[in-house]
C-alpha cells in the first residue's frame, strides 16, 4: 500500500530558480542597456510579476534578510525593476514597509522622489532584480541615503557576473554588505538542465514491461465429455462439454 505521508515540497529557493530558468532565462544574440551584447537575456519580471513566482521572491528575499540579520524596518529600490520584489517581500513579512525611488524628481504635486514609507533615519535594504554594472542599485543606495535613511544592506535577484558590478555596488552600499540571491551562470545552468529534459526522447525513458496474464488453453478435441457424453470443447482440466467446462 502506497504511504499516505504528504511527500516534501521543494524549497523555496530550489522553486524560485526553476521558475526563473523557465520564465525569464533565454539564449541567444541580445544587446544590452549598459551597451554591451551577451549570449543570454533574463528579464526578472516574469518571474517576479508571476503568482506564484512572486511569493517565491518574497518568501526567499525574507529569509536571506532574516539570515543576515539586518532588521530593517522598510525595504526599497529604484523603479521599476524593484517595484515587485518590494510588494512581495512587505506582503510575506507582514511587517517590513516598502518604499520605491523614482529614476528623477516628480515634476508636479509634492516632487518628491521617494514613494511610500518616508521615516527618516530608519534601517532599510535596498532590492534590485538584476545587477550588470550595479548603476540601478547605485542610484537607489545615493537616492535613499540623500532622503535620510539608514543602509543595513543591499540585494538583487540575479547577479551577471561578467560584468564585474559587484564592485561597483560593495562600494557604494559601504559598510552594508551586498548580497545576490543567485548569479546568472546558476540561472543558466537550471534553463540548460530544463532543455535537456524536455529534448529528451521518448525511448530514453525506462521500459516497463506488461504483466503477463495466464489464459487456459481451449481447443476443440475429438472426445465426449466425462460428465455427460456431449461432444468436448475443452480438455483443461479434464474433457468437458460446454455445459460443464467452468
Amino acid at each position: 500500500m502506497p504511504s499516505l505521508r504528504p511527500k516534501p515540497k521543494m524549497d523555496s529557493r530550489a522553486a524560485l530558480l526553476s521558475v526563473l530558468a523557465h520564465k525569464s532565462f533565454r539564449l541567444g544574440e541580445f544587446k544590452l542597456s549598459s551597451g554591451g551584447t551577451s549570449d543570454y537575456y533574463i528579464d526578472c519580471r516574469t518571474t517576479t510579476l508571476d503568482a506564484i513566482g512572486s511569493r517565491l521572491t518574497g518568501e526567499v528575499f525574507l529569509a536571506e534578510i532574516r539570515r543576515q540579520r539586518w532588521k530593517p524596518q522598510a525595504i526599497g529600490g529604484l523603479t521599476m525593476g524593484a517595484d515587485p520584489i518590494v510588494t512581495a517581500v512587505s506582503v510575506v513579512s507582514g511587517n517590513l514597509n516598502g518604499f520605491l525611488i523614482r529614476k528623477t524628481e516628480k515634476q508636479h504635486g509634492t516632487g518628491q522622489r521617494v514613494e511610500g514609507f518616508r521615516e527618516k533615519g530608519v534601517r532599510v535594504v535596498i532590492v534590485d532584480d538584476v545587477c550588470t554594472t550595479g548603476a540601478s542599485t547605485i542610484q537607489a543606495i545615493e537616492a535613499a541615503r540623500e532622503f535620510g535613511f539608514v543602509i543595513v544592506g543591499a540585494m538583487c535577484l540575479v547577479e551577471r557576473e561578467e560584468a564585474k558590478g559587484r564592485r561597483n555596488v560593495e562600494k557604494a552600499a559601504a559598510p552594508a554588505p551586498f548580497v545576490s540571491i543567485f548569479t546568472a551562470n546558476e540561472v543558466r545552468r537550471e534553463h540548460i538542465r530544463q532543455d535537456k529534459r524536455k529534448a529528451a526522447p521518448a525511448n530514453a525513458l525506462p521500459k516497463v514491461k506488461a504483466p503477463r496474464i495466464r489464459t487456459p488453453t481451449i481447443f476443440a478435441v475429438a472426445a465426449a465429455c466425462e460428465l455427460c457424453g456431449r461432444p468436448a470443447v475443452t480438455n483443461m482440466p479434464g474433457n468437458r462439454c460446454e455445459a460443464h467446462k467452468s
